[in-house]
Formats: C-alpha cells, sequence, structure tokens
C-alpha cells in the first residue's frame, strides 16, 4: 500500500504579528512548524504503516528551499519518502492553484491508495485544499476525520459536524482530511532522526510535474485578501462586588440601569 500525505510548513501562530501599516503578516524571526492538522494525517498514516510493514508514505508539500527543515521531521517521525514541490512559478498560490499544484505531483507519484491531508492550514484556516485534491483527481473524499478504521480496501471513518458526527463506508483510493481528535502525533525517534539526515529528498519544479503554468502561481490565483488586521483589545470589564448574592445582583441591576441596558 502506498499513502501519500499532504502537508504545509506555516508559521507558528503564537510568535506571529501584523504590520500594522501594511496589514500583512510579520514572518522575519516567525518560527516555522508543521502543520497541526497535517501532522495529525501524517501520524494515521503512519499508524497504517505500523499495522502493515509493507505500507510506503510519501509525504508532499509546496514552499520554498526552506520547507526541507519540515519534511526532515517528517522523515524522522517515520515517513519513507519526501518531495518538495519549489519554484518561483508556484509562489503566491491560493488554494485552487495549489490544489492543482499538489494534484499534478499526486499523479506523477501514481499508485496510490490512500491520500491524507490535514483539515485545514493554522495561516489560512480555509480547508480547501483537501477538498479541491479530491475533485481534481476524481477521487471520493471524506473531511473532519476523527475516527478510522480500516479492512482490506474498506475504509470506516467517522466525521465531525457541528451537532454530531457520520459514519461513512468507502474504498480506495480517497482522500481523507483529518483533524486533531483523530489522533495524538507521535514525536521523532532518534533513530529516525539520524536516518533524517542522510535521507535523499526529492525537489520537484513545475515542469517536472507537468502542471499548466497558467494554473498555479499568484496571476493564476483568483483569490485575494482585501485586508488583514489585529482585532482590537477589548476594554476592561465591570467589576461587581457585594458581600452576599443578593447585594451583588442589585449591585449589578443597578449598573445596567445607570448603562441604559435595562
Amino acid at each position: 500500500m502506498k499513502i501519500v500525505v499532504c502537508v504545509k510548513q506555516v508559521p507558528d501562530t503564537n510568535e506571529i504579528k501584523i504590520n500594522p501599516e501594511t496589514g500583512t503578516l510579520m514572518r522575519d524571526g516567525v518560527p516555522s512548524i508543521l502543520n497541526h492538522d497535517d501532522a495529525n494525517a501524517l501520524e494515521q498514516a503512519l499508524r497504517i504503516k505500523d499495522s502493515n510493514p509493507d505500507t510506503e508514505v510519501v509525504v508532499v508539500t509546496m514552499g520554498p528551499p526552506q520547507a526541507k527543515e519540515m519534511l526532515q521531521e517528517c522523515i524522522a517521525m517515520g515517513a519513507d519518502e519526501t518531495i518538495l514541490l519549489s519554484d518561483r512559478a508556484l509562489g503566491g498560490s491560493d488554494t485552487w492553484a495549489t490544489s492543482n499544484a499538489l494534484a499534478a505531483a499526486i499523479k506523477k507519484i501514481g499508485s496510490y491508495d490512500l491520500i491524507f491531508t490535514g483539515r485545514q492550514a493554522i495561516d489560512g484556516d480555509t480547508a480547501q485544499v483537501g477538498p479541491q485534491i479530491a475533485e481534481k483527481l476524481g477521487l471520493p473524499q471524506v473531511t473532519y476525520v476523527k475516527e478510522f478504521y480500516m479492512e482490506g480496501t474498506h475504509i470506516t471513518v467517522k466525521r465531525a459536524l457541528e451537532d454530531g458526527y457520520e459514519l461513512l463506508k468507502l474504498k480506495t483510493p480517497c482522500v481523507l482530511t483529518a483533524i486533531k481528535e483523530l489522533n495524538t502525533p507521535r514525536y521523532m525517534s532518534i533513530k529516525g532522526i539520524l536516518k533524517s539526515t542522510k535521507a535523499e529528498m526529492k525537489v520537484w519544479s513545475a515542469e517536472d510535474i507537468g502542471v499548466d503554468l497558467n494554473k498555479v502561481g499568484l496571476k493564476a490565483s483568483p483569490t485575494n485578501v482585501f485586508k488583514s488586521f489585529t482585532p482590537k483589545p477589548k476594554g476592561e470589564g465591570l467589576k461587581v462586588e457585594g458581600d452576599t448574592a443578593k447585594e451583588l445582583a442589585g449591585n449589578l441591576l443597578a449598573s445596567m440601569r445607570e448603562k441604559h441596558i435595562i
């Protein structure tokens, strides 16, 4: 079995700031990490490999050359092969253009049985790339996967909804997008870290994957970000004091009448 996992290197949102003048993300000095949901997608692929040693896990990402560091982490966690799509022609791609490039790369890989992606990237929060890849490859898909069971070529998944969940059955090949409830990603192992330092990493250009240059990159991206901004901090809340519940309630009502809320 061959499993393809699509991942993304993202800025650590705990460290990120927005330039108040330009409204753009300030990435200088901000560490990059493996996207959280993508780590869950990789972990599920590795669990399948743990149960079926003949499984091959191939990790694919699109990004700048420094994304190699993230791919090394994926090897250290247990992935067998990594592929980096890196080309100026792919720069500035939105979700539509990104999925075109990733779908072309997956076609080049070929002979896959299962494709995993994270639900969404923490720097975009669109949750669009995984489903778009499925559409462009003509594959069945299930998003927001929180539980996974597999018997042969038959898969049963539990899909999270706002008000419950769905149990769905499907056959491979298919595309699944993972959420954090699916599993707990493993740490890199010492053996894996040593392996990652010697592993050969494939770097493919737009020409290598044979993608239509009119369907990738900034000019081919129909999405435009109108504005990015940091929400203004909220003012201090109202603190109501009193020695008894009755006194607290009375003081609260008095404050609300004073502010013409009631």
